[in-house]
């Protein structure tokens, strides 16, 4: 068996969902009838119940299954081996412990998954749906699994090929029962070849009623007074799936969470009455019969409405920190006591609003507030720690400017005098102007501009105030133990840039200009005395520090014939010079003509040529 030979049904952590390939119900929908569809959830990451599900399959408790065999588990990977290329998930639900059907199909195509649905309603629309995903990570280029959705053994929907993306896609179609259709078997086949790939997840198999649109409109909440009228609700019905349509009117308590029928309301239109104020939920049960309202697998349900009725009197009980005020409608309060007003609310409600003020005396709130400076001179942020409030009425909240926070919390600020404000609940408050100063530019001093010859060093005394500086620079230079004396040698006329670190990584740099003026210094003498002491040699004469070679140096007769040659010479150096001789034997007096090439420090070479008179 190939690692990649295998077929994944997941079910149960939510991952990335789309829809893809889906024919969704036009209508509203109901409940869902396949509640096996999420296959339960546990703790155990292995469920060591067989559920019977998977029709030619075995149950194995050991992951991952091989060829034929299937499991239900809670994270794939959670497994002490997982084959390569799978995506390591959970189950596609908000459940942590949400189990998931996990298949290794066989090479044969066919059935993986199998389900009797009973108390079905005869000539009704139902919606068949599961969430699936590719298990193989993207761009692997294997087989795309490929899957059947059949009822009764009759093929109603393909997925055709199932792309590597990572993500989930919803996959489903919907479909009418025919007359005396009241069970059906739902079943999922595999039509991929076998080989490597076809591995896949399931998640989510729905099975609901599908009808018409059933509105309660319009689907913004309505607002009325507890003084007001009574509301009516109506029924809006968009589709002809239904030409006897039933109505039952639901109300929730728990905020849409469960629902109990209302006894006896089953027009098109309920009135509500109850003008308590508070919210209130409703929204109605559709069916195509009274007999199919009665059954829970063949009815849908309207969009959930909200009326909000809004007090007449309201009581509010407040407290504020000494000095204080409290507005209440046009009153400004400041002492403690019961106060009542009037006022018409946005909704346009006349409501009696009664106060009960509190004052307590300012606490004096504490706190641990911390600055803290930006590092370097040219720093754009510094930042203040503030938190641990204490003495005042908690919970606190921290105000740094602009910035709200309830906890402790580093707040990063510009430099300057930066508002702080601590309140707590009452609105007792500590406040106070931060300071976070930004430190000096500190100086560095290189020295003077300069004019220098080529080949000169340069020794440069640099001066600042920053502790332990750490330098750099725009040319090569080597400096004594703390850099207070510099060497340079500039081969060009340049600006010399010097930058000085400090431990905390901020910088300043200095410049100065280095002018070098290039005057080659080089002798070359046209007459030697071969018998005349200290005049009977011919070489390259010049400024050691500006001449890194003498490249050549040829002695030529009148002929062109060459009679003396030295490289890779020294300048100022006799042995790489012509005494006058050739063979060991004293030429003859005359003219001869010298070639000489020389290599300076900057790198450049320049050719020198010449007469040379020879005299005894």
């Amino acid at each position: 068996m190939h690692q990649y030979k295998r077929l994944i049904i997941l079910c149960g952590i939510l991952l990335l969902s789309t829809t893809h390939s889906y024919t969704q119900c036009d209508g509203n929908i109901g409940q869902n009838i396949f509640d096996q569809g999420d296959f339960g959830s546990g703790v155990d990451n292995i469920l060591q119940t067989d559920p019977n599900i998977a029709p030619g399959y075995q149950y194995t408790t050991d992951p991952p299954p091989f060829d034929g065999f299937y499991f239900l588990t809670n994270n794939t990977g959670g497994w002490s081996d997982i084959f390569d290329g799978w995506l390591s998930i959970e189950d596609n639900s908000s459940d942590p412990n949400g189990y998931m059907m996990v298949v290794n199909a066989s090479f044969d195509a066919g059935l993986f998954y199998q389900e009797e649905v009973t108390g079905l309603c005869e000539n009704t629309g139902y919606e068949f749906s599961v969430d699936i995903i590719n298990m193989i990570e993207p761009n692997s280029g294997l087989i795309k699994p490929n899957v059947s959705f059949l009822i009764d053994d009759v093929l109603q929907f393909s997925t055709g090929n199932i792309e590597e993306t990572g993500a989930w896609e919803t996959f489903g179609f919907s479909f009418e029962t025919g007359p005396n259709q009241t069970s059906i078997v739902l079943s999922l086949s595999n039509n991929a070849d076998g080989g490597i790939g076809n591995d896949l997840a399931l998640d989510n198999i729905t099975f609901r009623p599908c009808g018409p649109e059933a509105l309660i409109l319009p689907e913004t909440v309505d607002n009325i007074c507890e003084d007001g009228d009574p509301i009516i609700i109506e029924a809006t019905i968009i589709g002809n799936q239904y030409d006897n349509p039933q109505y039952q009117w639901q109300q929730s308590f728990d905020e849409g969470m469960t629902w109990v029928d209302l006894i006896g309301e089953n027009g098109m239109t309920y009135t509500h009455t109850d003008l308590n104020g508070g919210f209130y939920y409703y929204r109605y049960v559709l069916a195509n019969s009274p007999a199919q309202l009665l059954n829970a697998r063949c009815r849908v349900f309207s969009n959930t409405k909200i009326i909000y009725v809004q007090p007449k009197y309201y009581t509010v009980y407040d407290t504020i920190c000494e000095g204080n005020t409290y507005t209440l409608v046009d009153q400004i309060i400041e002492a403690e006591g019961v106060y009542i007003d009037s006022l018409l609310t946005t909704l346009g409600c006349d409501s009696v609003v009664t106060v009960n003020l509190s004052v307590v005396a300012d606490p004096g709130i504490t706190a641990d507030i911390i600055p803290i400076d930006p590092d370097c001179w040219y720093s754009e942020t510094g930042g203040i720690i503030a938190g641990n409030a204490a003495n005042g009425y908690p919970p606190y909240t921290i105000l740094i400017d602009g910035i709200t926070t309830p906890d402790l919390v580093e707040v990063t600020v510009s430099p300057g005098l930066i508002p702080l404000m601590i309140v707590d609940r009452h609105g007792c408050t500590l406040s106070q102007e931060v300071p976070i100063i930004l430190p000096d530019q500190p100086t560095l001093d290189i020295g003077p501009d300069l004019e220098i010859s080529l080949g000169d060093q340069v020794t440069l005394t640099p001066i600042t105030d920053m502790i332990d500086p750490e330098y750099s620079a725009n040319i090569d230079y080597t400096c004594n133990s703390d850099c207070t004396s510099i060497e340079i040698q500039p081969l060009n006329s340049m600006q010399v840039i010097f930058t000085v670190t400090d431990s905390n990584n901020c910088s300043t740099d200095d410049t100065l200009y280095i002018q070098v003026n290039k005057d080659r210094k080089v002798f070359i003498p046209n007459i030697i005395s071969p018998a005349t002491a200290g005049n009977e040699t011919f070489y390259v004469q010049g400024s050691a520090a500006s001449i890194t070679s003498i490249l050549s140096l040829q002695i030529y007769d009148r002929w062109g014939s060459l009679i003396y040659q030295c490289q890779d010479g020294r300048p100022n150096d006799k042995t790489c010079g012509w005494d006058g001789t050739l063979n060991d034997q004293r030429v003859q007096s005359g003219v001869y003509v010298y070639y000489a090439e020389v290599e300076f420090i900057d790198g450049e070479s320049i050719v020198y040529t010449g007469d040379l008179t020879v005299v005894r």
